[in-house]
């Protein structure tokens, strides 16, 4: 299949309709994209990006859901997408921006040969991107080479694998991976490193229980609830669990601890970026 026919298939799936919506693969699309602007993952990246102006680039840019956010907060969008489908494609892209009367420019092209002058853009944006990469370190240093001195990638929602043999279990896993072929994972040393070979002077890595940007569709609350629900299943004692995790900065100290002993395979990080000033 394509990657076009995979979401399809997966929105045909009664049972799979809340894997959808969180994948904000449902229609009407502007009502996803919507849905993606008020999220709390799209909330702590307007953080991350608090102050910065000018143009950007949404770097396999999908559907246009991050394309529509940047614009709803005043940046000038260049979508870079290389699939031309009216679904997750350029063609819906097109669709949204029109709609949505937001001037998103539109390039069919792979984020491994970015068509950009040097320093064309202030802001990179790549929502799970760099983990279909093709070439991570060619695209990393196409990405270093269009930003701007002083310029700022933030790289969110990419697959990590703590060793090489934990992709297949990944792989097994993922729900449209049977279907198109398309995943991938990459070792966190993986990243760091070729984003610090393209040249990036400072990277902040945001772990993944530590930032709504890699919790999503769980905000702090509701993965609160979960851990709760979890512990009264094996020990029934839920007023207990729920006193004891009460206090939000208890939690997030128990997710810290917790953040060392976390192996899953293809679990989520985010990449914040800074290209040196000249």
């Amino acid at each position: 299949m394509t990657w076009e026919d995979a979401v399809v298939w997966l929105r045909n799936q009664p049972e799979k309709r809340q894997l959808v919506l969180d994948a904000f693969y449902d229609d009407p699309l502007i009502d996803a994209a919507e849905r993606y602007f008020a999220s709390t993952e799209w909330q702590a990246v307007a953080k991350v990006l608090q102050n910065r102006t000018g143009r950007v680039l949404d770097v396999g840019a999908g559907r246009g859901i991050a394309s529509y956010a940047l614009a709803r907060s005043g940046f000038a969008v260049t979508a870079l997408e290389p699939d031309p489908s009216p679904v997750v494609g350029t063609a819906a892209v097109r669709g949204l921006a029109a709609e949505a009367r937001l001037p998103i420019e539109v390039v069919e092209e792979f984020s491994e040969r970015l068509p950009f002058d040097d320093g064309a853009f202030d802001v990179v944006f790549a929502r799970a991107v760099m983990h279909h990469m093709r070439d991570l370190d060619s695209a990393s240093r196409e990405m270093f080479r269009v930003l701007r001195p002083g310029g700022m990638l933030v790289a969110v929602r990419e697959h990590v694998i703590s060793k090489e043999t934990d992709l297949g279990k990944f792989l097994d896993q993922h729900p449209l991976h049977h279907l198109y072929g398309g995943e991938h994972a990459f070792v966190l040393d993986r990243y760091i490193g070729a984003l610090r070979g393209a040249g990036f002077a400072a990277i902040e890595v945001l772990a993944p229980l530590n930032s709504p940007i890699n919790l999503f569709p769980y905000t702090i609350e509701t993965l609160r609830s979960a851990v709760v629900q979890s512990l009264t299943s094996k020990i029934p004692m839920k007023p207990v669990w729920r006193a004891a995790l009460a206090s939000k900065s208890v939690f997030m100290s128990l997710l810290s601890i917790a953040e060392r002993f976390d192996h899953r395979p293809g679990r989520l990080y985010s990449f914040v970026c800074h290209k040196a000033p000249s």
